[in-house]
């Protein structure tokens, strides 16, 4: 057809074959299925992180009554700082297991199983938090802690994976920032119902620490409603009849074929499928980049001082003149931030693509480093100063939710196949997790022998990482699957290409 016809009639041409046009927005169900997988999963993560920050001295109360009541004797405080720090970190112990653990699951019983099995985890960690107080017993707390850290690791594992497999490519982006939406208002859920004013009051950080059960119970009612990720029901199950029917209650009738076609067109090129464990994923030479890339994501999402700063914000908070009671609500509006810019993530990102957000996100990261360091080196220059800094943890929060913060789980998603996309959670999610607890516990000591300074390592990690994406990773935005595996092989050939040639015109 001639060109102009072609653009004169192209309204024509994007119907379906009973003359209805395609939505340009996701199916109601397709979102409901997204919020119904967050509610439970991520969301867990986010919300046990912050809500353990406002029972402190409650519970340093609590052990040290318990302690008194079994030895008539106050605990030292060298005990009572070690006992706290396991119940805080011991979290992150339980996460790590859980991503270990996740991936596996998700093969045998499937994405949607796996998370609603993953409910039983948080609810008895509720009823073994809540039961602490009553029973006098603060190893309950140190138990409860692990098994949402458990809870966690499986949800970060599983829920990706479900979100990813359920969307259609055009939206995949937008769903797969699911994930960091969720995060970011399980964060704020935990510091709202932490207020005094709600659930933060003195006698109240037993029930406090026991709301993880009401996520959930939520997804425990809603899930079940939607289908298994029809990717794998077909690639993994071989259910074409369940697939055809999960594209159609999640996409609608009108794009039910186009993603059945590129799911077949998956299957047939994975042949004799077999998932991957991590291992033959490590071993596997064909996707060494992806892996590679996927590793050093990971590694520097905790890396590139996002948790540092949400250690320091106190600290620069009371330096700012901030009352310690005004304090809980400049966090909240830290949070609030973030939540803002992941939801503008969440709409730009299938316009203007991965690689821009992710590199333009470390970028910005960087600056605010170095702008941080100039303002803590002269903290007492002005009395403009130090809110100069707070400015700077704005701006750092913000460039983190712009681009790291949501892409890194995104390209997780979208550099593997079915085959290989578990294992690829599995490794991708236990570095997370093993980086988590190191920055936790190195940089306290990195403050003490570099002080301000420590930031510029932030910046070396982003400046390094806004690089390495720029030049090695491909954008995938409006990509299957098969296609951005057969980009990374071809720009491996084009390397392999370019080197031949070098060394043969060095041999010359």
């Amino acid at each position: 057809m001639p060109k102009e016809f072609t653009d004169e009639f192209e309204p024509l041409l994007i119907k379906d074959f009973n003359g209805q046009k395609q939505s340009k927005l996701p199916n109601r169900s397709l979102v409901l299925a997204a919020c119904a997988a967050c509610i439970g999963g991520t969301f867990q993560f986010g919300y046990n992180i912050s809500v353990i920050n406002a029972p402190t001295t409650d519970v340093h109360n609590f052990i040290n009554q318990t302690w008194i009541e079994r030895y008539q004797i106050g605990i030292p405080e060298s005990v009572l700082t070690l006992l706290w720090s396991t119940i805080v970190s011991i979290f992150t112990i339980g996460g790590l297991l859980g991503v270990t653990v996740g991936g596996t699951l998700s093969v045998k019983h499937g994405r949607k199983g796996t998370l609603l099995v993953n409910n039983a985890f948080a609810i008895i960690a509720a009823l073994l938090m809540g039961l602490s107080y009553p029973t006098g017993y603060f190893e309950l707390l140190i138990i409860g802690r692990f098994i949402t850290g458990l809870n966690a690791g499986i949800g970060l594992c599983v829920q990706p994976l479900y979100l990813g497999e359920i969307a259609p490519t055009a939206f995949r982006g937008s769903m797969g920032m699911g994930t960091s939406i969720s995060i970011t208002l399980g964060l704020l859920a935990g510091q709202v119902v932490g207020l005094k004013e709600l659930l933060g009051k003195e006698d109240s950080w037993p029930i406090l620490l026991a709301t993880t059960c009401v996520p959930a119970f939520l997804q425990l009612l809603i899930l079940p409603w939607f289908p298994e990720s029809p990717r794998y029901l077909l690639i993994d199950r071989g259910d074409s009849e369940g697939c055809k029917k999960a594209l159609k209650q999640l996409h609608g009738v009108s794009r039910c074929d186009g993603e059945l076609d590129d799911i077949e067109k998956e299957k047939r090129d994975l042949a004799d499928f077999k998932a991957k464990t991590p291992w033959e994923l490590l071993c596997d030479r064909s996707i060494r980049l992806q892996v590679l890339t996927v590793m050093l994501l990971n590694v520097a999402q905790q890396l590139n001082g996002i948790n540092a700063i949400y250690f320091y914000a106190n600290y620069l908070f009371t330096q700012s003149g901030i009352s310690a009671e005004r304090i809980p609500y400049v966090t909240l509006g830290t949070g609030a931030c973030e939540l803002v810019t992941a939801l503008t993530c969440g709409i730009v990102i299938d316009r203007l693509g991965r690689k821009v957000l992710i590199v333009g996100g470390y970028i910005l990261m960087s600056i605010c480093c170095i702008l941080f360091t100039l303002t803590l080196s002269y903290q007492s220059a002005s009395p403009i100063v130090p809110y100069l800094s707070i400015a700077s943890v704005f701006a750092f929060i913000l460039s983190f939710g712009l681009g790291p913060g949501g892409v890194t789980n995104i390209l997780t998603t979208e550099l593997f196949t079915q085959a290989t996309r578990p294992a690829a959670y599995i490794i991708a999610g236990s570095l997370n997790w093993l980086s988590f607890f190191l920055i936790s516990m190195v940089f306290p000591f990195l403050v003490v022998w570099l002080e301000q300074y420590c930031f510029l390592v932030f910046m070396a990690v982003c400046t390094c990482m806004a690089i390495y994406i720029f030049f090695v990773v491909p954008e995938t935005k409006n990509k299957t699957f098969i296609e951005i595996q057969n980009e990374f092989k071809s720009s491996k050939k084009a390397r392999t290409v370019d080197a031949t040639g070098m060394t043969q015109l060095l041999s010359i």
